[in-house]
């Protein structure tokens, strides 16, 4: 072992001590039970692969038996046998034989096992001491922060979230799973669907995708990415609104990048049919404008949407605000906007290809922990633009910064607009967009015609586009009823009682 690994752990134990002195109390340990299991090891070789699976040396609080289970870690590693005398034999050749007492004290631990079938439980019980500990060192690690001025305090919550995130992972382990439990899971899982029509998971709102997708699912990491101002925000509000307003749907975004009154007002523009220009303020509403709008945003307004526009928010705190929105409010899709403008881990800033990967993996594993589907919207580099041939679509290796990105992703979706390229071949390809699944680990890949109404800020189905239009004109007419009289008003064809 390192000497500095040697170190930090005989200062931590002195700081643990140190602490638990200042406190009254002892710091949180189970030497009979470390011994027990010790003693289980040298004597029962069915315990060794539980406990080698399950335990590490931070688990033991004794510095001697953390030395003894290292020897037998290392005895395990180069695949020899496992009693008291190669353990004996193992600390003599490591020169450590003295500091845990000598052969004595290896043989004493035989004395002291307990019943073999009860190590399950005595592994629970060292790890549940090792969180305590870890625990005790990361708070006081917190408090001693919280005290320092010169630490700012968007340092001080990301560290202390690291922290105490940290603490809990490196002991919490997932079980190993049989198959026939899994398929058990499955198929309650399928029979629970009979009753159900249509899509397993989170609708799009977009009958052409989600026929391709079911939904958007469970634990899935959906990448969304194009060139800037093609319409990714765009695109991902659709997708929130049509969840949460048409399917009553509980739907979280995270905006690295607009704040959540810029947000609102691209929805209300999407929603209620109104120009951008007037929802931003450019020009005034007329009164029948006003009516449109405030009818038309009721839906809007009552629809289980969260949003939260914290710039470049840490992914500590995002895994934090996320599991409370999953628990407290039942979110069942989560969006970013965008993943490169998250912070990674404090230690990889500067490196930014392994911080974008760190942030990808950490979005990844939060859709698996939660659940529940994320999309995280991305940037393109500028490949995408530059490269010949292809009629000018974006393909994987465009993905920006890391190609993790990639590797993480269960989904990785483009937006192409050949308009915006310059390659659109007249008027009535403006609006032309392609909605390209270029990986579905689950699903067929295949591009998806849309339509992107500019001014409504929305993507639309190319059936649609006729309604939508027919409903401009409704719009339209309303306002010729509105501002001309009619003739029986200004007694145009006077009295006459034909009409």
């Amino acid at each position: 072992m390192p000497p500095e690994r040697k170190n930090s752990r005989r200062n931590q134990a002195a700081d643990l001590e140190t602490i638990g002195l200042e406190m009254g109390n002892k710091p949180p340990q189970a030497l009979e039970v470390e011994e027990a299991v010790l003693g289980a090891i040298l004597v029962e070789p069915s315990t060794i692969d539980a406990s080698m699976d399950e335990l590490t040396p931070s688990c033991f609080y004794s510095p001697k038996h953390r030395t003894i289970f290292e020897a037998i870690s290392s005895l395990v590693n180069d695949h020899e046998a496992v009693d008291m005398v190669t353990v004996t034999a193992k600390l003599r050749e490591k020169g450590k034989l003295d500091e845990v007492g000598g052969p004595v004290a290896i043989a004493d631990l035989t004395s002291r096992i307990g019943a073999a079938a009860n190590i399950e439980f005595y592994i629970k019980v060292l790890k549940q001491k090792a969180i305590q500990r870890d625990l005790i060192t990361a708070s006081t690690e917190i408090l001693k922060m919280s005290f320092d001025d010169s630490v700012r305090v968007d340092d001080l919550t990301d560290k202390a979230q690291t922290k105490i995130y940290d603490a809990i992972k490196s002991n919490v382990k997932r079980d190993v799973q049989d198959i026939g439990s899994i398929i058990n899971e499955a198929i309650a899982e399928i029979q629970s669907m009979q009753g159900r029509v249509g899509l397993s998971g989170v609708p799009s709102g977009f009958p052409s995708i989600d026929k391709v997708t079911m939904g958007w699912q469970k634990s899935d990491l959906i990448i969304l990415a194009a060139r800037p101002s093609v319409g990714k925000t765009a695109f991902s509000l659709n997708l929130a609104r049509n969840a949460a307003v048409d399917h009553h749907r509980p739907v979280a975004v995270f905006s690295l990048e607009m704040s959540a009154i810029q947000l609102v007002k691209r929805l209300m523009t999407s929603e209620t049919g109104l120009s951008a220009d007037k929802i931003k303020g450019g020009s005034a509403l007329a009164d029948y404008e006003w009516v449109q709008l405030e009818e038309r945003i009721k839906r809007l307004s009552k629809a289980p949407l969260y949003i939260d526009d914290t710039p470049g928010i840490p992914l500590m705190e995002f895994r934090t605000k996320a599991k409370r929105l999953v628990k407290q409010s039942h979110v069942e899709l989560i969006i970013v906007d965008y993943l490169q403008l998250m912070q990674g881990p404090v230690e990889l800033r500067g490196m930014r290809e392994q911080e974008v990967a760190a942030i990808s993996r950490t979005l990844k594993a939060t859709a698996k922990e939660l659940n529940i589907p994320i999309i995280a919207l991305s940037q393109l580099s500028r490949q995408a633009v530059q490269r010949q041939g292809g009629g000018g679509k974006p393909v994987l290796s465009d993905l920006r910064e890391s190609g993790s990105i990639e590797q993480d992703a269960d989904m990785v979706i483009f937006i192409h607009r050949p308009d915006f390229l310059g390659l659109s071949e007249g008027p009535e390809d403006k609006e032309k967009t392609e909605i390209i699944i270029a990986k579905h680990r689950n699903g067929e890949v295949c591009d998806i015609p849309l339509l992107f109404k500019a001014g409504q800020v929305k993507f639309v189905e190319p059936d649609q586009a006729l309604d939508i239009q027919a409903g401009e004109m409704r719009t339209v007419g309303s306002k010729m009823n509105e501002d001309t009289p009619s003739p029986f008003e200004n007694n145009e064809f006077g009295n006459n009682s034909e009409f």
